[in-house]
């Protein structure tokens, strides 16, 4: 039997070409080791019919998820129709629960997605603490925030203000449907199963970012915001600087939210944790994906404190987990 304390449970897509699961879908024999061995595989769903029943392609051979085993669901309602329409052209996970022939003699798998979101569900999620750093898939964005696949393809919240200290307009500033990424457990409510992860506490302090910069450098940012007293741009996804606002004749701002700008470094200041810039150029364009840096260490999984604000700078941003809340604080601070 295999060992729950040791194995990962992946968002949904991780593992299907891994050699593992290549093995078990390659041959009904392989198909029946993984129902002895209690195996989480996974495949792609190529079709939901009339009735709501998924079809898997097992490299060939057909298995089927019936409705009820498409989802954990805790809920009275039961497993709702969209949660299942919306798997079609993904990978699923599931566990195998037979291998039956149908009329005419082909292989016909039964397989379980809830079983695998189950055993995921109490066997790892639930022994999670806030603070614990986890592999993650972005599944669908909202202005609000980002719904990310924590493990089998149970989504949790990550809200807009925890994706990045850098301010966004929406998620998908920053992210992308079906990008693989990592968060921290921000809260779990152990008694519903509801899970909130956050993320830009893996993007690296302050100084981390702005120690990337000098004065003197032309670097190229994003607008993010447009104020009356300036313009903020984006330098990294946790650091933004501020550049004096310059407006056309007829009062309007020269840039615009969302545009490519070559900004001059001015001056950086870490005690007011701020960074100068001037404006050289902007223009719109598509902007080229920013490859996610995270600023953990090879084998660190766990975080109990964060801060982001230098020393001595007048203000204190943190996210303390020791404390089981995960609520940032803005206070006054002596050092």
């Amino acid at each position: 039997m295999p060992d729950y304390n040791s194995r990962a449970y992946y968002p949904e897509g991780m593992q299907i070409t891994s050699q593992e699961n290549r093995e078990y879908l390659s041959s009904l024999a392989g198909l029946e080791r993984a129902i002895y061995d209690d195996v989480i595989l996974e495949a792609m769903a190529v079709m939901c019919d009339s009735d709501l029943n998924l079809t898997v392609d097992l490299c060939g051979m057909r298995g089927i998820i019936p409705k009820s085993e498409a989802a954990y669901c805790t809920g009275p309602d039961g497993v709702k129709d969209i949660a299942v329409i919306t798997r079609v052209g993904k990978a699923v996970c599931f566990k195998v629960k037979a291998v039956n022939r149908d009329r005419k003699g082909a292989p016909e798998i039964i397989l379980s997605r809830r079983m695998a979101q189950e055993e995921c569900m109490h066997r790892y999620l639930m022994k999670l603490t806030p603070g614990d750093i986890v592999d993650a898939k972005v599944t669908h964005l909202e202005h609000f925030g980002a719904f990310v696949d924590i493990g089998c393809g149970i989504v949790s919240l990550m809200s807009i203000d925890c994706i990045s200290v850098s301010r966004i307009s929406h998620p998908r500033d920053r992210f992308s449907p079906g990008t693989y990424i990592r968060a921290v457990i921000r809260n779990i409510d152990y008694e519903t199963g509801r899970i909130c992860v956050s993320h830009k506490e893996l993007l690296g302090t302050w100084q981390e970012n702005a120690s990337r910069f000098a004065v003197g450098q032309t670097v190229a940012g994003i607008v993010r915001s447009i104020e009356d007293y300036g313009i903020f741009i984006e330098l990294a996804p946790n650091l933004a600087g501020l550049a004096e606002r310059r407006n056309r004749e007829d009062g309007s701002c020269e840039v615009m939210v969302g545009q490519t700008a070559a900004v001059f470094v001015k001056n950086i200041i870490p005690e007011r944790m701020k960074i100068k810039l001037v404006l050289i150029d902007s223009y719109k364009g598509e902007l080229i994906p920013r490859r996610m840096e995270y600023f953990l260490g090879d084998n660190e999984t766990h975080i109990d404190y964060w801060r982001y604000s230098p020393r001595g700078c007048g203000k204190v941003i943190e996210t303390n987990f020791m404390a089981m809340c995960g609520e940032e604080e803005l206070r006054p601070t002596a050092d």
